[in-house]
C-alpha cells in the first residue's frame, strides 16, 4: 500500500502535516484550491524567468503556505537565501507586488518570507530542481541520480530512493530507472518520509522525476 499512494498523505496526522494551511465552505473549496495551486505556478515560473542566475548557482526553492480571511502568508524555503540578496535585493518584493497584481487582492493582505533550510539537499523539491537542471544540461541520467544521492549523504538523512521516467535520453520507448541508497521503508507509517513528484521539459520530452527521503523514525 505504501508504493500505491501519496506518501505524504499516507502518513498525515502521524509524522507529516499539509504543506497547505487553511479551511473554506464546502461551496468555495474547489475555487481555494484552485487558487492554491495558481500561486504555487506563479511563483515557480517567476523565479525560472526572472532568478536564472540564482537556479544556476544552486538557488533552488520548495513552497508552503497558509491561507486566512485577511492574510495570505507564502513561504519559500531557500537552501542558499544570500544568492537572492547578492543578486537581486528586492527580489522578494518584486514577487510580492506582481502576485498582488496578478490575482488582485484589495481585501487581502499578502506575505512573502524567506527561510533558510539548513541542510537544502535534505529536500526532495531542492533536490529535484538539482535534478531536473542536470538534465536539461544534458548530464547523463545515471551521473545526475548518483551525484543527488551523494548530495543527501551530506543532509544525514537515513535513506533517498530517486526514480526518472520517461524517454530518458532520447530514447524513443519511454522507462522508468531508479536508484535505492539506504533504507526507504514506504509501508512503516511511522517513518518520516519526505516525497516530491517533479516534471522537467527536455529536448527529448517530459519526464518525470519522483524522490522519497527516509529522515527519521518516530519512537513507539
Amino acid at each position: 500500500m505504501g508504493q500505491k499512494i501519496n506518501p505524504l498523505g499516507f502518513r498525515l496526522g502521524i509524522t507529516q502535516s499539509h504543506h497547505s494551511l487553511w479551511f473554506a465552505k464546502p461551496k468555495n473549496y474547489s475555487e481555494d484550491l484552485q487558487e492554491d495551486q495558481k500561486i504555487r505556478d506563479f511563483i515557480k515560473n517567476y523565479i525560472q524567468k526572472n532568478m536564472k542566475n540564482i537556479l544556476r548557482r544552486g538557488g533552488n526553492f520548495a513552497y508552503r503556505d497558509s491561507k486566512r480571511i485577511d492574510l495570505i502568508q507564502v513561504i519559500i524555503f531557500m537552501g542558499f537565501p544570500k544568492l537572492l540578496i547578492e543578486s537581486r535585493p528586492r527580489g522578494v518584493e518584486e514577487l510580492q507586488i506582481n502576485l498582488q497584481k496578478k490575482f488582485h487582492y484589495v481585501n487581502r493582505k499578502l506575505n512573502i518570507a524567506i527561510t533558510r533550510i539548513a541542510k537544502p539537499y535534505g529536500n526532495p523539491n531542492i533536490l529535484a530542481e538539482f535534478i531536473a537542471g542536470q538534465l536539461k544540461n544534458r548530464v547523463s541520467f545515471r551521473k545526475a541520480m548518483k551525484k543527488a544521492i551523494e548530495l543527501t549523504e551530506q543532509a544525514d538523512t537515513k535513506g533517498i530512493q530517486v526514480q526518472i521516467a520517461g524517454r530518458i535520453d532520447g530514447k524513443e520507448i519511454a522507462r522508468v530507472e531508479w536508484i535505492r541508497e539506504g533504507r526507504v521503508p514506504l509501508q512503516t507509517i511511522r517513518a518520516k518520509i519526505d516525497y516530491c513528484s517533479y516534471t522537467v521539459r527536455t529536448i527529448y520530452g517530459v519526464l518525470g522525476i519522483k524522490i522519497w527521503i527516509f529522515i527519521d523514525k518516530e519512537e513507539e
